[in-house]
């Protein structure tokens, strides 16, 4: 498991923490909604890095995680679905730091594959829990280091402590890597007794596209509004939007509080400036935009991320990354950070020279997947190509309309111009680069899992009726 080490690669500490559905925009310092505060996070922003167009490659949990740990697509990795196991083979960054002197610990939700919470190759301590977990003891406890022991209390809080326990206990004669994944801020949210009710009186603001009809949107995005993952029937109950986004970023804040625990430990230690602090989430989440909540599809709000980062010995203060870097992008960057040369299969490059601030050719666009579930049928198999300025959306499997915005005029993706003219040239060099992406990656062959899972497919007949069919193939049928 050695890699080439880099001539001028020091080795540094690293802490990842890792949230559940954490929406880019859902940061204090961004004033998405004016009540929402996150001290400690606005705080990394400020003294270190933000990646302000950071996405996912696939908008869904464990895809999205072991893209994260791999540097591979889904397509790559086949972990596509949240119910089935990881295949054999797969190797993952801490790994390869483990093998290179690294103490590594993971600390927290893995959720890839089933309901297992065995220890995974590449840790010296594990701490985590079954599937999903639950923010208050189930009866299922914590497996720590292959042994059960109780959850005792808050599960965001029990992990901050863990986090902080085996940062104590470190013999401080290696590098360590932490990787610290909460469940927090995934549904349904629970914020600590300390936090609730924090925003109960705050205003929120509804987003601009929740209502429906809007020109050029799909028909299936239309029909999803009266669905589990749509406002008009949100997860099969009456859900006031703005209120569970109220309680989402009270949920947040405990996750908030243990980041700022974590540094004022390697304050007091004198490690805090030499460890590369990053943090992320798996993916991002729909409240209300274009009728939706949840994640999956390819809007901005579902596939984008924040991102941020702190460490002074190895970049500055403020600065800001406008390119597009993705989950994709993390293992060689840790990689690098612990002066190691990244391998040549994986399809992420390391983020260390934008956050140095140099000049470097970076991608001109990112490739968007995400595959049919049996078990959420309403959103379709979904191929992307975002660029800086235009983004294409093929559905795969459907009789409907694809999508194409130009973000630069509209950041909201409001308006299709997939039928607009002017824009056909535009939609088919896209459609071009998405396959060539697909090939080049190995990824037209497309995985089929077993079916697993609960499926949710009602819909309420007081609600959405059925959306018409898309107007503008009716008028090329006519032709």
């Amino acid at each position: 498991m050695t890699l080439p080490k880099k001539a001028d690669g020091k080795p540094r500490n690293i802490i990842i923490v890792l949230t559940d559905d954490h929406r880019y925009d859902a940061m204090g310092f961004l004033k998405p909604q004016d009540f929402i505060e996150t001290p400690v996070t606005d705080r990394i922003a400020r003294e270190g890095v933000h990646f302000r167009n950071a996405f996912v490659t696939t908008a869904l949990c464990s895809p999205s995680r072991a893209t994260i740990f791999t540097g591979l697509y889904a397509h790559q990795h086949r972990v596509v679905d949240n119910n089935h196991p990881i295949a054999p083979g797969l190797v993952f960054f801490p790994e390869y730091l483990q093998a290179n002197g690294y103490e590594t610990a993971f600390i927290g939700k893995w959720h890839m594959g089933l309901e297992g919470d065995d220890p995974q190759p590449g840790f010296d301590r594990w701490v985590s829990f079954k599937g999903q977990g639950d923010y208050w003891p189930n009866g299922d406890g914590l497996n720590l280091d292959g042994a059960r022991v109780e959850q005792d209390g808050y599960l965001t809080d029990q992990l901050n402590d863990y986090a902080l326990d085996w940062l104590e206990s470190r013999t401080r004669e290696k590098p360590f890597m932490l990787f610290l994944a909460h469940k927090a801020v995934h549904a349904e949210f629970y914020p600590a007794p300390r936090h609730e009710g924090r925003y109960r009186d705050a205003t929120f603001r509804y987003p601009e596209t929740m209502a429906p009809g809007a020109q050029g949107r799909p028909m299936w995005v239309e029909n999803q509004r009266n669905s589990w993952h749509g406002v008009d029937f949100a997860y099969h109950d009456d859900l006031d939007i703005g209120d569970y986004y109220k309680r989402y970023m009270e949920t947040y804040l405990s996750v908030d509080e243990g980041m700022g625990r974590i540094m004022n430990h390697l304050e007091q230690r004198g490690e805090l400036d030499d460890t590369l602090i990053l943090y992320m989430s798996d993916n991002g989440f729909l409240f209300g935009e274009h009728g939706l909540i949840d994640k999956r599809c390819a809007y901005e709000e579902s596939m984008r991320i924040p991102m941020i980062a702190r460490c002074p010995a190895l970049f500055g203060a403020g600065r800001k990354v406008d390119e597009v870097v993705a989950n994709l992008d993390i293992a060689p960057t840790m990689l690098e950070v612990a002066g190691l040369e990244p391998p040549a299969w994986m399809e992420g490059r390391s983020l260390l020279p934008l956050m140095r601030g140099e000049q470097v050719a970076w991608r001109d666009a990112l490739l968007y997947e995400y595959y049919w579930e049996r078990n959420f049928p309403q959103t379709p198999t979904v191929h992307a190509i975002r660029e800086d300025r235009y983004k294409y959306v093929r559905y795969h499997g459907i009789w409907d309309i694809d999508e194409l915005y130009d973000l630069q005029d509209d950041p909201l993706e409001s308006r299709n111009l997939i039928f607009s003219p002017g824009h056909h040239a535009i939609a088919e060099r896209l459609n071009q680069s998405l396959f060539d992406r697909l090939e080049a990656t190995g990824g037209l062959d497309m995985p089929l899992p077993r079916d697993a899972g609960e499926r949710q497919i009602l819909r309420r007949d007081d609600r959405a009726s059925l959306a018409p069919f898309p107007e503008e193939l009716l008028k090329f049928l006519a032709r």
